[in-house]
């Protein structure tokens, strides 16, 4: 074993002591393998030290109750289990067996793996679901059911050609060029099949009959369902001026779009991002690190003003100017004629790779043709259910009641929407499970990370705790003395706890 791989901490096997811990943990190590010893409710569990998504120090994360959340991208575990239970976390973690003599504490062996504990209805369990989607939210639908002990018929339609990705990925790391492809589908080839999941790829739906239970697709025909979840997601806004359809113009979404941008960055010199939103500023950071020249476009004062405020807005700029992007803001693209971008204000940029990043909008065309409410979004209750019995929606497209904003909301977070996918899986099985979770996103910009938690789609005022500028802050966003959000550079522990009050103070 290299000096590198060297097991942290105290060799658990010969115990250690209570006093040793620091905030309820210690990271110590059996054999080759690290463990994380754990206090929580007089008891001590032992579980494996990092995040099963990207990894994260969960000795650096929050203990609530008998769980242990994530302090990089809040996905949270059960200390008795080791079960993801709540997302972008999917698999479980390893336990181990913990042997305690008042306060000395020594671990010895792994536990066998325990399964979750399937859920008991009272009343029969539908047979046949359908889920519309193969993204964030229809994914985590489908793995949902089969953990939760559902046996009937998944049959998941998704008109994208590659398996459910992990697409966060899409705009940072596997752009960047530091992540192979094999890193993005959140399941391989084989797990659809060894579940029982019915994965149709390709596969467009052109209609849905509420009266029915059926679903038509796109080449006629017709798939009965009990229960039916919609998560079509959302597609990108297109660019509406002349040029916009030529093939260096391309917009972000998909993995195949991912693979087109890499493809083309490989014999591109200049880049213009249309777009300072957050998958334009993503994409920006990750052509950089291929040392392409990037200019980016936009109508706004500063990058993300709207969403993060002025100084943390004049500081995303900063950091992107340090690394080499050009700004040319408060301007628009009025025409594309082949390489040569003609901005409103006269200027010209020549880029031989146009990446337009202007937003995206729901996909509601299927809802709201089959009659299903919609205001700006598919309109669902506390339980993530449509205005038609037993047919559900989850992710961009739904508009539900927030507790924590008290207002109706719909937002276009991966965290989220798998959060919802989840909770609307044990609802179609005749669960009753208000969706509650406070919304969450990160963004990565070079090497800097920028954690938000709650929502807040206007503030009168912004506190600021520590230094934007010396990437160490923590933002809260208010409006009527109420903090609606809060975001984070390096204050993750800070922002678990933010995240934390907002659950304990919900309405």
């Amino acid at each position: 074993m290299s000096e590198d791989n060297k097991p942290s901490g105290p060799d658990l096997t010969k115990g250690v002591s209570l006093a040793d811990f620091k905030d309820s943990k210690l990271l110590g190590h059996v054999g080759e393998e690290d463990v994380l010893l754990v206090q929580a409710g007089g008891e001590v569990f032992a579980i494996e030290p990092t995040c099963s998504h990207y990894h994260g120090p969960l000795a650096e994360g929050l203990v609530v109750g008998h769980t242990i959340r994530c302090p990089w991208h809040h996905a949270c575990f059960s200390l008795r289990t080791g079960e993801a239970t709540r997302p972008p976390a999917l698999n479980a973690l390893a336990l181990w067996e913990v042997t305690r003599d008042q306060d000395w504490i020594s671990v010895q062996r792994k536990q066998e793996a325990l399964k979750p504990s399937a859920s008991h209805r009272a009343e029969p369990a539908p047979e046949k679901f359908v889920i519309v989607g193969g993204g964030a939210a229809g994914f985590a639908a489908a793995e949902m059911l089969r953990r939760e002990g559902f046996a009937g018929g998944i049959t998941m339609l998704s008109n994208d050609g590659a398996m459910p990705v992990d697409r966060p990925n899409l705009s940072k790391d596997y752009l960047a060029g530091n992540a192979p492809e094999d890193w993005l589908p959140l399941r391989g080839e084989d797990y659809y099949a060894d579940v029982g999941i019915d994965l149709r790829l390709n596969t467009n739906v052109s209609a849905i009959d509420p009266k029915a239970c059926s679903v038509t697709l796109g080449n006629g025909d017709r798939l009965p369902f009990d229960r039916l979840l919609l998560a079509t997601g959302a597609e990108p806004v297109k660019l509406q001026i002349p040029g916009a359809e030529q093939p260096h113009v391309h917009t972000l979404r998909s993995v195949a779009d991912s693979r087109a941008i890499i493809n083309a960055a490989g014999s591109a010199k200049r880049v213009l991002v249309i777009g300072a939103s957050f998958i334009g500023l993503e994409v920006a950071a990750s052509l950089r690190a291929r040392k392409l020249e990037v200019h980016v476009v936009a109508p706004e004062e500063r990058p993300m003003q709207k969403v993060l405020g002025a100084e943390m807005g004049d500081f995303v700029r900063a950091l992107h100017e340090e690394n080499g992007v050009n700004f040319h803001l408060k301007d628009t693209v009025e025409k594309l004629d082949g390489t040569r971008a003609t901005l409103k204000s006269g200027s010209v940029i020549e880029a031989d790779l146009v990446v337009v990043g202007i937003g995206v909008k729901p996909r509601l065309a299927l809802a709201e043709h089959a009659g299903l409410a919609a205001d700006r979004g598919v309109s669902v209750s506390e339980y993530l259910e449509t205005s038609v019995a037993g047919i559900f929606a989850a992710g961009d497209i739904a508009r539900w009641p927030d507790p924590h904003s008290r207002q109706i909301i719909r937002v276009e977070h991966w965290v989220v929407a798998e959060r919802q996918g989840q909770t609307a899986a044990r609802n179609m099985m005749g669960g009753r499970e208000r969706f509650e979770a406070v919304p969450f996103f990160w963004s990565q910009h070079y090497d800097v990370p920028i954690n938000y938690v709650g929502h807040a789609e206007s503030f009168d005022d912004i506190a600021i705790d520590g230094s934007i500028s010396g990437k160490d802050c923590l933002l809260k966003y208010r409006k009527g003395g109420r903090v609606l959000a809060v975001a984070s550079i390096y204050r993750d522990l800070d922002n678990l706890k933010a995240e934390l009050e907002m659950e304990r103070s919900r309405a």
